[in-house]
């Protein structure tokens, strides 16, 4: 039997845009000649999985995409989508599983991407559900878990390897954002209750719209270059930011998984 809960389903064409553009550029992906990934809990549409596949074969040219989700009425309804697509074939394939991940001929993932898989779990069910998922990962895999709203302009994802979680990750529409505090929202599950003082991440999106408004006068060059510079004062700051302007520059921001951990230390790394 899949191990897990059946998601609602909910997620959305180009939904999940900012953590596809993050997988495609980290090294869990670059490492295999033909990676392996896998769209854990993709929905009650295929869509996803084709567009993950469509994006990250920019960068590796012969990535395998395949989905997996509890429900058998949603893989057939995705495995008749992908009939229609007859350019994807041998590139994308579906199967009925969950966090036990189960692969064609029991492959090794590169990368397993759960988004909105964990939100509706309790907080006490994460640490195991990461460790099954992780544990079908190939040497030097991913794990990235973590959640989006609905038209994936907020997001918000850990990423874990064998070892636990290594990188926390806030990604958001500078155009259109108002305070990096929407994200709050948004936290993966891990984090969304230890948004309370006392705790790193509470520290660091305090810290993060502090320094958002603070750099209000270079909203006159644009919210791209306000973002940039909050980066940089955060950086400046002490906050161990693990990327770099060229990722600023999407909306992004990476810090590692110490900076934010849950006090309790329940799911810091082994």
């Amino acid at each position: 039997m899949p191990l897990g809960r059946l998601t609602r389903g909910t997620t959305g064409t180009n939904r999940l845009r900012r953590v596809d553009r993050w997988i495609a550029q980290h090294p869990a992906l670059q490492a295999e000649q033909r990676p392996l990934v896998v769209d854990l809990g993709y929905g009650a549409s295929g869509a996803t999985a084709f567009e993950l596949a469509d994006r990250l074969r920019r960068g590796a040219p012969e990535v395998r995409v395949h989905g997996l989700e509890i429900d058998p009425g949603r893989v057939a309804l995705a495995r008749a989508q992908l009939a229609d697509r007859p350019e994807l074939a041998g590139r994308v394939s579906f199967a009925v599983g969950g966090f036990e991940v189960p692969t064609p001929g029991g492959e090794q993932p590169s990368v397993i991407r759960a988004m909105n898989v964990l939100r509706q779990y309790d907080e006490s069910e994460v640490a195991e559900a990461w460790a099954r998922m992780t544990g079908r990962l190939a040497p030097g895999g991913l794990l990235v878990e973590g959640t989006c709203n609905e038209v994936g302009r907020v997001s918000s994802w850990i990423g874990i390897d064998t070892a636990g979680p290594r990188t926390f990750t806030v990604s958001l529409h500078t155009a259109s954002l108002e305070s990096p505090l929407v994200v709050a929202e948004r936290l993966p599950k891990a984090l969304i209750h230890r948004n309370v003082p006392g705790e790193g991440v509470h520290e660091y999106l305090k810290a993060l719209d502090d320094a958002w408004q603070r750099e209000a006068p270079r909203q006159t060059f644009g919210a791209r270059q306000r973002f940039i510079a909050v980066c940089g004062r955060m950086r400046a700051a002490g906050w161990p930011l693990t990327d770099s302007r060229k990722r600023w520059r999407l909306g992004e921001i990476t810090v590692s998984w110490d900076a934010v951990a849950p006090a309790s230390g329940a799911l810091a790394p082994s």
